[in-house]
C-alpha cells in the first residue's frame, strides 16, 4: 500500500503542470488572436479601399479620355457633344469645364438635373484654380481640390488634368470636372457597419470627410491642443497623412476617450492612391471588447474542464490502486483474449480474401456471419436473419432448393454441391456453383457453411473469347472471299453493262440485264464491307470535338429520318471534352447505331442521342465520355441479345441487311479502347451505351489498337 500513493502524487504533479501550461497557452493565444484580429480587419479595409481606388482611377481615366478628345481637331459643337455624352454617362459628374493653355474657360457643360444648383461663382472659381494647378503638372496627373465650398456637401470635389502638350511642349489646356464622390466611398461604410467599429476618412488635403465618425473628427481637430491625451490616435493621424499602411494598438483609456468603450482597440489604416501622387487615407478603429469577452468565456470553460479533468484523474488514481490487486488475473485473461482475437482476425481475413462468397448458418438456420464477397451483395441487415434475407431477389423455388441443399448436408454430415446451374440469386440471372459444407456440431453459431461461386464473369469471358475467335476467323475468310469473288464479279458486271449498252434499255432483255447489274452491285457492297471488316487496323486518333461530328450525322440521316417520319433528338452539352478518335470511324459508329435505331421505329417514333461524362461534370480529362442512343422501337428478343454483334446476324428481311453493321461498330469501339453495352426489351425499345475515351488536353495524334 505504500506504493499506492505514488500514482496519486504523479497525477497531482501532472495536473499542476497542465494548469501552468494552459494559462501560458491562453496568454499566447490571446496575443495571437489580437494579431489575427488586426490582420482580418486590415484585409477587410484593403478590400474596401481597393474598390474605392478603382473608382477614383475610373474618374482619372475619364479625365484623360476627355483631355484626349479636347486635344483633337474639331468644332465647338463636336466637343460639346463629346463632353455632354461623358456627363450623361456618369451620374456623379455635375459640371465639366474645358480651359485653354492660359487657364481661361472656353467650354462649360452642366448636369441638366442639378448642374445649375452647383455651378455657382465659388464653385467655378475652385474649378478654375484646380485647372491652373493641373496646367503646372504633366498631362495625365490628377489634381484634386479640397471640398467644394457652397456645394451643400463636402463630397463635392474638383478633379482636373492637363491636356496633351502642343508643339511648344506646353499643355494645350486643361479639363476639370465637379464630382460627387459620396457613392465612391460606400464600401468603407459597409466595412464599419459593425457597431464596435469607427471610420476615419481623410481627404486628399488631409482633413476628415463627413463619412468619418463624429467623435473621431472632433478629436482630430483637437490634436494640436489635446493630442497628448490620445497618443495612439495622434500617431495614427500622422501616419495616415504620410500615406502609410499598417495597424496600431490603442490602450483601453484612450479607446474610451475616442468613444470605443472601455477595452483595448485596434486601428488599421491604408492609403487610397490617386494618379499624380495625392492620396486619401482610410482607417477603422475597432474595439476588442467582444474578443476579450470570448477569451474570458474560454478561460472559464477551460477552468471548468480542468476541474473535471482533476476529478477524473483522482478517480482514476483510486481505480489504479484498486486494480493492482487484480493485475495478475487480468493479465492472463488478456493474453487469452489476444490469442482469440488474433485467431478470429486471421480467420476473418482468410474468409474475406476468398474470391467465393461464404455464408455461415447457425443450428436453427439463421445467418451468423458472411465474408466480404457476399457482404457487398447482401442487404446490410441480413446477418442474424433467416436464409431468405441473404437472397431477397431470388425466387421462392431457388431459396427452397438452397434450404434443401443445406439440410441434406447437415443431416448426412457430408458436403453437397450444385454445379454450373443457372440461377437468379441477386436480381440478374447467372451461373453459380453452390456448396453446403457441414461443420462439427459443438459450436451452435456455425453449423453449416454455404459457399457461393459466381461463374457469370467466367461465362462472359468465355463468350468474349469465342466471339473473338469467330471474328478472327470471319476476318480471314472475308478477306479471301472478297478478293476471290471481287475480280470475277467485276468482269461479269462489265460484260453485262456492255450487253445492256448494245441492246439498249428498251430491249425486252434490258430490264433483266439491269437486274443482273443491280444484284452485282449489291454483292459488291457486301464485299466492300467484308474488306473493311478484314482490314480493320490500329487507328490514328486525335482530339475530335463531338459537336461537329453529331451535326454531320444529323445531316446524313436527315432524309432517312424524314422518310420514316421519326423524331431524331440530340442532347450534347458544349462543355464535353473532345474524344480521342479517328473522326471518320467515330462518325461511322454513330451513323450505324442511329440508322439501326431509326429502322427499329415505326412512324412517329423517337430516337434520342445524348452524351455526358460519367461523373456529370463534363470536364474530366483523359477519362471517358458516355454516348447513349435510345429508341422506342420494336426492341430485340431476349434470345438474340447475345448475337446482335456477331457477323452476318440480322433481324431484317432478306436483302435489307448484311449483318455486318453492328459488328463493325463493336470492332471500332474496341479498337479505340472503349466498350459498348446493349439493353433492350422486346416491344419497348433499345438503349445502346458507348464508353469512348476522351482526349487528354494537348494530345498529339497517336495510334491505338
Amino acid at each position: 500500500m505504500r506504493y499506492a500513493l505514488v500514482p496519486i502524487l504523479v497525477l497531482c504533479a501532472a495536473l499542476t503542470t497542465v494548469g501552468v501550461g494552459v494559462f501560458t497557452l491562453l496568454e499566447r493565444n490571446r496575443e495571437a488572436q489580437t494579431r489575427q484580429f488586426a490582420v482580418e480587419r486590415q484585409a477587410q479595409l484593403d478590400e474596401a479601399t481597393r474598390g474605392v481606388a478603382e473608382t477614383l482611377e475610373d474618374v482619372a481615366e475619364d479625365l484623360r479620355f476627355a483631355g484626349e478628345l479636347m486635344s483633337q481637331p474639331g468644332t465647338l459643337a463636336e466637343h460639346r457633344r463629346e463632353l455632354r455624352a461623358l456627363l450623361e454617362a456618369v451620374g456623379q459628374y455635375k459640371v465639366i469645364i474645358a480651359y485653354d493653355a492660359n487657364g481661361r474657360e472656353w467650354l462649360r457643360m452642366l448636369d441638366r438635373r442639378m448642374g445649375k444648383q452647383v455651378a455657382r461663382a465659388p464653385v467655378l472659381a475652385q474649378m478654375a484654380d484646380a485647372a491652373r494647378q493641373a496646367l503646372a503638372r504633366p498631362p495625365g496627373d490628377i489634381t484634386t481640390s479640397p471640398p467644394v465650398e457652397d456645394g451643400g456637401s463636402d463630397w463635392l470635389r474638383v478633379m482636373a488634368t492637363a491636356l496633351p502638350t502642343d508643339d511648344t511642349g506646353r499643355p494645350a489646356g486643361a479639363v476639370a470636372v465637379l464630382v460627387d464622390t459620396a457613392s465612391f466611398f460606400m464600401p468603407l461604410r459597409i466595412v464599419t457597419s459593425d457597431p464596435e467599429a469607427r471610420l476615419l476618412l481623410l481627404g486628399s488635403h488631409g482633413q476628415p470627410s463627413s463619412a468619418s465618425d463624429a467623435t473621431l473628427t472632433d478629436w482630430f481637430r483637437r490634436l494640436d491642443v489635446e493630442g497628448s491625451l490620445v497618443p495612439g490616435f495622434t500617431a495614427l493621424a500622422a501616419r495616415m497623412r504620410e500615406g502609410e499602411r499598417g495597424s496600431l494598438p490603442l490602450r483601453a483609456d484612450e479607446a474610451e476617450r475616442l468613444g470605443l468603450g472601455h477595452a483595448e482597440a485596434i486601428a488599421v489604416f491604408t492609403p487610397i492612391r490617386v494618379r499624380g501622387g495625392s492620396h486619401w487615407a482610410a482607417a477603422t478603429l475597432v474595439s476588442t471588447a467582444t474578443l476579450r469577452a470570448h477569451q474570458q468565456a474560454l478561460i472559464w470553460r477551460l477552468l471548468a474542464a480542468a476541474l473535471l479533468v482533476a476529478l477524473f484523474l483522482v478517480t482514476f488514481a483510486v481505480y489504479v490502486v484498486l486494480a493492482q490487486r487484480r493485475a495478475v488475473a487480468l493479465r492472463e485473461s488478456r493474453q487469452h483474449a489476444d490469442q482469440l482475437a488474433h485467431l478470429h482476425d486471421k480467420t476473418q481475413k482468410i474468409l474475406d480474401h476468398i474470391p467465393s462468397g461464404v455464408l455461415a448458418l447457425t443450428v436453427d438456420g439463421r445467418i451468423s456471419a458472411v465474408n466480404q464477397v457476399l457482404r457487398a451483395r447482401m442487404p446490410p441487415d441480413a446477418v442474424g436473419g433467416p436464409l431468405e434475407t441473404a437472397f431477397p431477389q431470388a425466387p421462392a423455388p431457388v431459396v427452397a432448393r438452397i434450404r434443401a441443399l443445406v439440410a441434406a448436408a447437415a443431416s448426412e454430415s457430408r458436403a453437397h454441391s450444385v454445379l454450373g446451374e443457372t440461377l437468379v440469386l441477386f436480381g440478374d440471372e447467372g451461373r453459380f456453383n453452390l456448396h453446403a459444407v457441414p461443420l462439427e456440431a459443438r459450436h451452435p453459431e456455425v453449423q453449416t457453411l454455404l459457399v457461393v461461386e459466381d461463374l457469370s464473369n467466367v461465362r462472359a469471358l468465355e463468350t468474349q473469347l469465342l466471339r473473338a475467335e469467330k471474328l478472327a476467323t470471319v476476318g480471314v475468310l472475308a478477306a479471301g472471299i472478297a478478293h476471290e469473288i471481287g475480280t470475277p464479279l467485276g468482269v461479269v458486271r462489265g460484260r453485262a453493262e456492255y450487253v445492256l449498252g448494245k441492246l439498249g434499255r428498251e430491249h425486252p432483255q434490258g430490264p433483266g440485264i439491269a437486274v443482273i447489274i443491280e444484284q452485282i452491285d449489291r454483292v459488291s457492297r457486301t464485299l466492300r464491307q467484308l474488306l473493311d471488316f478484314s482490314r480493320l487496323q490500329p487507328t490514328a486518333v486525335r482530339p475530335v470535338p463531338l459537336g461537329p461530328i453529331l451535326r454531320d450525322v444529323h445531316e446524313l440521316l436527315r432524309v432517312e429520318v424524314e422518310r420514316r417520319r421519326v423524331r431524331f433528338e440530340v442532347d450534347v452539352p458544349e462543355s464535353l471534352p473532345p474524344l480521342a478518335a479517328d473522326p471518320d470511324q467515330l462518325q461511322q459508329v454513330l451513323v450505324n447505331l442511329a440508322l439501326n435505331a431509326c429502322h427499329a421505329c415505326v412512324e412517329g417514333g423517337r430516337v434520342a442521342l445524348s452524351a455526358a461524362a460519367p461523373d456529370g461534370s463534363g470536364t474530366e480529362a483523359w477519362g471517358q465520355v458516355v454516348l447513349t442512343l435510345r429508341d422506342d422501337g420494336c426492341g430485340i428478343p431476349r434470345e438474340h441479345l447475345n448475337q446482335v454483334f456477331d457477323p452476318f446476324f440480322t433481324t431484317k428481311k432478306r436483302g435489307q441487311g448484311t449483318g455486318l453493321g453492328l459488328t463493325m461498330v463493336a470492332h471500332v469501339v474496341r479498337n479505340h479502347g472503349g466498350r459498348l453495352e446493349l439493353e433492350s426489351e422486346e416491344g419497348r425499345g433499345t438503349c445502346v451505351t458507348v464508353w469512348w475515351p476522351s482526349a487528354k488536353p494537348g494530345t498529339e495524334e497517336r495510334n491505338v489498337g
